[in-house]
């Protein structure tokens, strides 16, 4: 495409965007697309061609565009009241936060909800501070946790993080990344040096008691690196020696995402002190939320403030979701899907060399490029080629990693084979010609 055409096919949202927004407000692809519609697993363009969205704005979209359970519970609450803060009680809130209690693990019971996922883990940060009367903070190696000066404090990974860490007291431990194992051992044999390395860290980088160990089960924006089987048990069990509340971020990893359970980190077998979570939890709208358990929650400073936190709209729609992913059984279509998924996934990887790893549990499924399997080289312009050729054949997916060579993808929570197999279409046509 010649700069003439290019010109004339530019969008006056994607023209506006470019000279009034931060820079860092980036775009995917060579020509960034306008989103106008969105229905269920599709979304349409300002030209009108029609997209199989299978990365729901960063797995946010969860139970499709649109929806309609979800969009007449906004609506019906728009109707009666937008706003109340924190200061009144609201219904919304108060019985979000009872089912919450009800199906998150352990004696997980009091909610705090804010406007995102960094302010949840924010809050947890800080709960888990106050509850212990210690500082330092565990967190992994190519973690995303957010754009505060805490979150980014807390952030494992260069790319997000502009400015050097603004909260002292943050630690970073190896990440569980198998693939490139950073002590350059094989699981199982192995023995989890990754997890067991914990132990030593805390004795030497810290004062030997922290406030905390936070990690997502499944980091995200990190590219879908999946700890082994064993991990969370020792390093919950680390942590907890050395005076540390654990903290489950679940941003991303959770409302069914992972298959059959509601939270990613219920299929390590552990109960953590703290569930965060945002994105899927309001399909779009933007909420936050901190669970923690009475002994922590009731450690909170008595007087705080968040002025969307709670909003009657977003708990209405919380609510709806929660609903919509129970009556439709969508755990475990995740599961099935998700499997389904993984083996056509792992067909491609055994058809193309490009492909180094494919990794993640149920609709949360991430695929890592290489210039060559035995080096393992990070192959990112092999994504940005797949990235072409899937949105010219109408498929949107997602990336990451700290090398920006893993695709990323989250299709909807009800998505079905049919769309699975629209996107592995997709995905070999953008393999074949890397």
């Amino acid at each position: 495409m010649n700069p003439t055409e290019s010109k004339m096919t530019v969008s006056e949202a994607v023209r506006k965007h470019r000279e009034f927004l931060f820079p860092a407000v980036a775009n995917y692809y060579e020509e960034p697309i306008e989103l106008v519609r969105g229905e269920g697993e599709f979304v349409w363009d300002s030209d009108g061609k029609r997209y199989l969205d299978c990365f729901g704005g960063v797995l946010t979209v969860s139970v499709g565009h649109a929806n309609a359970q979800v969009n007449a519970a906004v609506i019906e609450q728009t109707k009666k009241i937008q706003h109340t803060s924190t200061l009144y009680a609201n219904a919304n809130q108060s019985d979000l936060a009872e089912k919450l209690a009800a199906i998150t693990p352990g004696k997980l019971k009091k909610s705090f909800f804010t406007s995102s996922g960094t302010e949840a883990d924010d809050t947890a940060i800080f709960a888990a501070k106050l509850a212990t009367g210690r500082h330092e903070v565990i967190v992994l190696r190519h973690a995303y946790s957010g754009r505060s000066a805490t979150a980014l404090s807390a952030v494992g990974h260069s790319t997000w993080k502009p400015l050097p860490s603004q909260v002292a007291g943050v630690i970073h431990a190896p990440a569980p990344y198998c693939y490139r194992c950073p002590f350059k051992l094989e699981y199982p044999s192995c023995d989890l040096a990754c997890a067991k390395d914990i132990k030593e860290l805390i004795q030497t980088t810290t004062t030997g008691e922290i406030a905390a160990f936070m990690a997502e089960p499944i980091l995200g924006v990190g590219g879908f690196i999946t700890p082994p089987p064993e991990y969370f048990k020792i390093v919950y069990e680390i942590a907890r020696e050395h005076g540390g509340v654990c903290i489950a971020d679940e941003v991303q990893t959770g409302w069914g995402r992972t298959g059959d359970k509601w939270f990613g980190i219920e299929h390590w077998g552990v109960e953590p002190d703290i569930i965060t979570s945002a994105k899927g939890m309001g399909n779009g709208v933007p909420i936050g939320w901190t669970i923690a358990t009475p002994e922590i929650a009731d450690k909170f400073p008595g007087l705080t403030f968040a002025t969307f936190g709670g909003n009657p709209v977003s708990m209405a729609a919380g609510l709806a979701v929660i609903k919509f992913i129970e009556d439709g059984d969508l755990r475990t279509n995740c599961r099935v899907v998700g499997e389904y998924l993984r083996e056509r996934l792992d067909e491609l990887k055994s058809k193309y060399p490009v492909i180094g790893d494919v990794r993640g549990k149920g609709l949360m499924q991430g695929i890592e490029l290489v210039v060559d399997r035995t080096t393992k080289e990070p192959n990112p312009q092999a994504v940005l080629k797949v990235f072409e050729e899937t949105k010219r054949r109408g498929v949107l997916i997602g990336k990451g990693g700290l090398y920006g060579n893993v695709i990323r993808t989250g299709m909807m929570l009800n998505s079905t084979k049919d769309n699975v197999d629209e996107l592995i279409a997709a995905l070999a046509a953008g393999f074949s010609v890397c």
